[in-house]
């Protein structure tokens, strides 16, 4: 009787003189077969397990012209079984490349394989556009710069939850990595709130916009008393240290938090941050940018940034970005525990303490020149 049309070759003639020595069809087998598979316009479940058992068979064993042709010509096909692309990232070198890149999709198991090896090529899986949610997780769990700006710049895959949160952590320190986070569409303002001082002008207005949204449902506490008589005195003395110390202190910050920002202008709009969110005014702002760093002093455009950065942003929103900025919450410090009533006697007596505050020293001339970080 003979065999039906849809059933599937008889191979064993094939697999018979594979086994002669000296004659090797191994490779003309696996590529007949996949060309086979690929073109079919149909494949019922026996015809590919038939073809899955044939190809892991036969993978380990050809060159390594023949199973990159292969994979190269399989990897894109959807019905593919996962088995055989598995069996064909093992093989490493050409093959795992071509899987790595045209696979639909790179599952766990998947992307095991293809590191089985030890080759390096996680960037290069985490800028797949068909990545899984899942793989995106474990990868970001390296803590590797190439694998977090690989997925920092994979614009095919969705950014969230803990992936997000490991990403943006480390944007922190690493300018490049924030930079790509930054102009991702998927990731929200409120996402991006740590990576402040790394944002362009229009993207730090965003971001403040939404620090000022949720800053303005809390309370803010009081800001520390005489601090910014304090600060300006120092300022006017060019002790830099000290100056840092105290405003530290009265943030409740560690003494070299500013050292945490690596980038000088950065590590400048950071301090301006603080000023505000330490409750001073912005006579006494404007007085510490003229003194404190003759660099600065110097330039009048930078001076004017650095007051528009004040103005611009609320004391209970600076206090949000300083914390977000530095992974720390603000405990202010340096400040009177005891009740103060709003109305009174001596309410009207700190209200004239606030207002002498405007009274700034005189201007000192440098002895030595100053510089923040």
């Amino acid at each position: 009787m003979p065999s039906s049309v849809d059933a599937p070759p008889d191979l064993s003639g094939l697999l018979e003189l594979s086994r002669i020595e000296n004659l090797d069809l191994k490779p003309v087998i696996l590529r007949v077969q996949t060309d086979l598979f690929v073109r079919a316009p149909g494949r019922d479940r026996t015809a590919t397990e038939i073809f899955e058992s044939l190809a892991c068979g036969l993978i380990p064993t050809v060159d390594e012209e023949t199973a990159r042709v292969v994979a190269r010509k399989l990897a894109p096909c959807p019905e593919t079984p996962p088995a055989v692309l598995e069996a064909l990232a093992l093989r490493g070198g050409g093959a795992r490349d071509a899987v790595v890149e045209l696979a639909p999709t790179l599952s766990r198991g998947l992307i095991d394989a293809a590191l089985a090896d030890g080759f390096d090529i996680a960037d290069r899986i985490a800028a797949r556009a068909g990545l899984s949610r899942e793989a995106a997780d474990e990868l970001s769990r390296e803590g590797r710069p190439e694998i977090d700006r690989a997925l920092a710049a994979n614009l095919g895959i969705t950014l969230r939850g803990a992936t997000l949160a490991r990403l943006v952590g480390r944007g922190r320190g690493d300018a490049d990595l924030a930079r790509l986070l930054l102009v991702r569409p998927d990731v929200s303002a409120a996402d991006l709130v740590p990576l402040y001082l790394h944002a362009d002008p229009m993207r730090r207005a965003v971001i403040g916009k939404s620090v000022e949204a949720t800053a303005a449902l809390r309370p803010c506490p009081p800001p520390p008393r005489d601090l910014g008589e304090s600060l300006t005195r120092l300022s006017a003395a060019h002790d830099v240290a000290a100056f840092v110390a105290a405003l530290a202190d009265g943030l409740g910050l560690p003494p070299d938090f500013l050292a945490l920002v690596a980038d000088p202008g950065a590590r400048y709009d950071l301090l301006t941050l603080g000023l505000r969110a330490a409750g001073l005014h912005e006579e006494e702002a404007v007085y510490i940018f003229l003194t404190l760093n003759q660099g600065v002093a110097r330039s009048a455009e930078r001076v004017a940034d650095l007051v528009r950065l004040f103005r611009t942003v609320s004391r209970p929103a600076a206090r949000d970005l300083v914390a977000a900025i530095l992974d720390r919450p603000l405990t202010e410090r340096g400040r009177s525990e005891t009740h103060q009533p709003v109305h009174g006697p001596e309410a009207k007596l700190r209200q004239s303490a606030a207002a002498s505050r405007t009274n700034l020293p005189a201007r000192a001339r440098p002895g030595t020149k100053a510089d923040v970080g």
